[in-house]
Protein backbone atom coordinates (compact mmCIF):
# COMPACT_ATOMS: atom_id res chain seq x y z
CA UNK A 1 0.00 0.00 0.00
CA UNK A 2 1.25 3.63 -1.06
CA UNK A 3 1.84 6.17 1.65
CA UNK A 4 -0.20 8.71 2.95
CA UNK A 5 -0.57 11.78 1.25
CA UNK A 6 -0.81 15.19 2.89
CA UNK A 7 -3.39 17.01 1.04
CA UNK A 8 -1.62 20.34 2.43
CA UNK A 9 2.30 19.53 1.37
CA UNK A 10 0.49 18.45 -2.28
CA UNK A 11 -1.36 21.51 -2.44
CA UNK A 12 1.98 23.60 -1.63
CA UNK A 13 3.67 21.53 -4.62
CA UNK A 14 1.03 22.24 -6.67
CA UNK A 15 1.15 26.04 -6.07
CA UNK A 16 5.36 26.41 -6.19
CA UNK A 17 4.57 24.35 -9.90
CA UNK A 18 1.86 26.02 -11.54
CA UNK A 19 2.91 29.46 -9.63
CA UNK A 20 6.64 29.77 -10.13
CA UNK A 21 6.60 27.69 -13.76
CA UNK A 22 6.64 30.93 -15.40
CA UNK A 23 8.77 32.68 -12.79
CA UNK A 24 11.46 30.82 -13.69
CA UNK A 25 11.11 30.99 -17.63
CA UNK A 26 11.15 35.20 -16.69
CA UNK A 27 13.70 35.65 -14.39
CA UNK A 28 15.73 32.64 -15.00
CA UNK A 29 16.06 31.28 -11.72
CA UNK A 30 14.00 28.35 -9.44
CA UNK A 31 11.78 28.71 -6.60
CA UNK A 32 10.17 27.08 -3.97
CA UNK A 33 7.87 26.62 -1.15
CA UNK A 34 10.49 28.22 1.47
CA UNK A 35 11.11 31.01 -1.05
CA UNK A 36 10.77 34.48 0.21
CA UNK A 37 10.90 37.98 -0.60
CA UNK A 38 14.70 38.06 0.93
CA UNK A 39 15.62 34.90 -1.72
CA UNK A 40 14.68 36.93 -4.50
CA UNK A 41 17.52 38.05 -6.24
CA UNK A 42 18.01 41.96 -6.79
CA UNK A 43 17.19 42.04 -10.50
CA UNK A 44 13.36 40.25 -10.03
CA UNK A 45 13.04 42.91 -6.98
CA UNK A 46 14.08 45.62 -9.35
CA UNK A 47 11.78 44.40 -11.80
CA UNK A 48 8.75 43.53 -9.60
CA UNK A 49 8.93 46.77 -8.00
CA UNK A 50 8.93 49.21 -10.84
CA UNK A 51 4.89 49.77 -11.56
CA UNK A 52 4.01 48.89 -14.62
CA UNK A 53 2.66 46.08 -16.92
CA UNK A 54 5.28 43.93 -16.68
CA UNK A 55 5.27 43.73 -12.95
CA UNK A 56 1.51 43.39 -12.70
CA UNK A 57 1.50 40.20 -15.66
CA UNK A 58 4.35 38.65 -13.21
CA UNK A 59 2.27 39.24 -10.42
CA UNK A 60 -1.01 37.93 -12.15
CA UNK A 61 0.97 34.86 -13.77
CA UNK A 62 2.09 34.01 -9.34
CA UNK A 63 -0.73 34.46 -8.12
CA UNK A 64 -2.94 32.71 -11.18
CA UNK A 65 -0.91 30.16 -10.74
CA UNK A 66 -0.65 29.22 -7.38
CA UNK A 67 -4.29 29.69 -6.71
CA UNK A 68 -4.82 27.16 -9.35
CA UNK A 69 -6.60 29.85 -11.76
CA UNK A 70 -5.27 29.07 -15.16
CA UNK A 71 -2.51 31.15 -17.16
CA UNK A 72 -2.19 35.24 -17.20
CA UNK A 73 -4.31 35.34 -20.50
CA UNK A 74 -7.85 33.79 -18.32
CA UNK A 75 -7.62 37.07 -15.88
CA UNK A 76 -10.51 38.30 -18.21
CA UNK A 77 -12.16 35.05 -17.53
CA UNK A 78 -12.52 34.90 -14.04
CA UNK A 79 -15.66 36.29 -11.90
CA UNK A 80 -15.29 39.30 -10.56
CA UNK A 81 -14.80 38.40 -6.82
CA UNK A 82 -12.08 36.38 -8.05
CA UNK A 83 -10.15 38.78 -10.46
CA UNK A 84 -10.77 41.46 -7.27
CA UNK A 85 -9.03 38.63 -4.82
CA UNK A 86 -6.18 38.36 -7.57
CA UNK A 87 -5.86 42.44 -7.89
CA UNK A 88 -5.84 42.34 -4.09
CA UNK A 89 -3.57 40.09 -3.97
CA UNK A 90 -0.86 41.81 -6.48
CA UNK A 91 -1.48 45.06 -4.73
CA UNK A 92 -0.47 43.52 -1.41
CA UNK A 93 2.60 41.70 -3.09
CA UNK A 94 4.08 45.02 -4.90
CA UNK A 95 4.07 47.03 -1.55
CA UNK A 96 5.94 43.74 0.28
CA UNK A 97 8.43 44.06 -2.96
CA UNK A 98 8.80 47.87 -2.76
CA UNK A 99 9.19 47.51 0.76
CA UNK A 100 12.27 44.44 0.54
CA UNK A 101 14.27 47.35 -2.07
CA UNK A 102 14.20 49.94 0.75
CA UNK A 103 14.99 47.18 3.19
CA UNK A 104 18.02 46.25 1.18
CA UNK A 105 18.91 49.77 0.36
CA UNK A 106 19.14 50.40 4.41
CA UNK A 107 15.90 52.72 4.13
CA UNK A 108 13.46 50.58 6.55
CA UNK A 109 13.60 48.10 9.54
CA UNK A 110 13.03 44.29 8.37
CA UNK A 111 9.20 43.71 8.00
CA UNK A 112 6.63 41.53 9.17
CA UNK A 113 5.80 40.02 5.76
CA UNK A 114 9.51 39.19 4.88
CA UNK A 115 9.65 36.16 6.88
CA UNK A 116 6.41 34.55 5.28
CA UNK A 117 7.24 32.42 1.79
CA UNK A 118 5.64 34.13 -1.08
CA UNK A 119 3.54 31.27 -1.70
CA UNK A 120 2.32 30.94 1.65
CA UNK A 121 1.22 35.02 1.25
CA UNK A 122 -0.74 33.86 -1.79
CA UNK A 123 -2.40 30.87 -0.42
CA UNK A 124 -2.94 32.35 3.19
CA UNK A 125 -3.67 36.02 1.91
CA UNK A 126 -7.09 36.18 4.24
CA UNK A 127 -4.63 35.34 7.22
CA UNK A 128 -1.79 37.39 6.43
CA UNK A 129 -3.19 40.27 5.34
CA UNK A 130 -2.47 41.98 8.27
CA UNK A 131 1.09 41.48 8.68
CA UNK A 132 0.39 44.57 6.30
CA UNK A 133 -1.24 46.42 8.30
CA UNK A 134 2.46 47.02 9.91
CA UNK A 135 4.07 48.69 7.46
CA UNK A 136 8.54 48.98 7.93
CA UNK A 137 9.62 51.69 9.92
CA UNK A 138 12.39 54.06 8.64
CA UNK A 139 16.03 53.11 9.21
CA UNK A 140 17.15 55.79 11.90
CA UNK A 141 19.85 56.32 9.30
CA UNK A 142 17.90 57.59 6.59
CA UNK A 143 18.34 61.29 6.01
CA UNK A 144 14.96 62.32 6.56
CA UNK A 145 14.54 60.33 9.41
CA UNK A 146 13.91 63.35 11.67
CA UNK A 147 10.76 64.30 9.80
CA UNK A 148 10.03 60.68 9.18
CA UNK A 149 9.77 60.35 13.59
CA UNK A 150 7.77 63.77 13.83
CA UNK A 151 4.41 61.92 12.14
CA UNK A 152 2.18 60.02 13.54
CA UNK A 153 1.46 56.26 12.41
CA UNK A 154 -0.62 56.73 9.68
CA UNK A 155 1.39 59.85 7.98
CA UNK A 156 4.32 57.60 8.48
CA UNK A 157 2.80 55.02 6.21
CA UNK A 158 2.68 58.19 3.69
CA UNK A 159 6.14 59.04 4.02
CA UNK A 160 7.37 55.42 3.02
CA UNK A 161 5.38 55.25 0.22
CA UNK A 162 6.66 58.78 -1.02
CA UNK A 163 10.18 57.43 -1.13
CA UNK A 164 9.41 54.74 -4.14
CA UNK A 165 10.53 56.82 -7.00
CA UNK A 166 13.91 57.92 -5.05
CA UNK A 167 13.89 54.12 -4.14
CA UNK A 168 13.67 52.94 -7.51
CA UNK A 169 16.48 54.96 -8.70
CA UNK A 170 18.95 54.14 -6.07
CA UNK A 171 18.21 50.40 -6.24
CA UNK A 172 18.77 50.87 -9.72
CA UNK A 173 21.92 52.88 -9.19
CA UNK A 174 23.40 50.34 -6.30
CA UNK A 175 23.05 46.76 -8.69
CA UNK A 176 23.88 48.63 -11.99
CA UNK A 177 27.51 46.88 -12.68
CA UNK A 178 30.25 49.43 -12.45
CA UNK A 179 31.39 50.55 -15.83
CA UNK A 180 34.78 49.64 -17.29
Amino acid sequence: MGGIVDLNDYRIQRAVSKGFGPWRTRFGKDYGAATRLADLCDHTIQSLAQPGDQSTEAFYELIMGCLDLGNLHKFGELDNATRMQVVEIHLFLADQVRFEMMRRLGWVRPFDCGRHPLVAIILKHAELRTCGSHPPELHEGHPQHAAYAALDRRDREAFIRRLLRAALESFARAISPAPG
